[in-house]
């Protein structure tokens, strides 16, 4: 029984975590849609090329380190076509 109850209650809980996931999902694109000239300009931002800066060489430090630095032309390479994406230094 007890057995039961639990998986009863883990699949319950799935199913409360999907559907929250799925609403939180149709917010966000929902929220997009309505705020797209707000969402562009804050992703244009200084303050975004200053965290994109800070995330993107943190990643990049960590992908070197993991690799031994044998792929470091293409993590940089990588990091800069991500680095273009965000932020206002082009």
């Amino acid at each position: 029984m007890a057995n039961e109850d639990l998986g009863k209650q883990a699949s319950e809980a799935a199913g409360k975590a999907k559907d929250f996931v799925t609403d939180s999902a149709g917010k966000a694109k929902e929220f997009m849609a309505e705020n797209a000239d707000k969402v562009k300009e804050a992703l244009s931002s200084d303050k975004a090329e200053e965290l994109s800066d800070k995330v993107l060489g943190s990643l990049a430090d960590v992908a070197n380190k993991i690799t031994g630095g044998s792929h470091a032309d293409k993590v940089d390479e990588i990091k800069q076509k991500l680095d273009d994406s965000f932020g206002n230094e082009k």
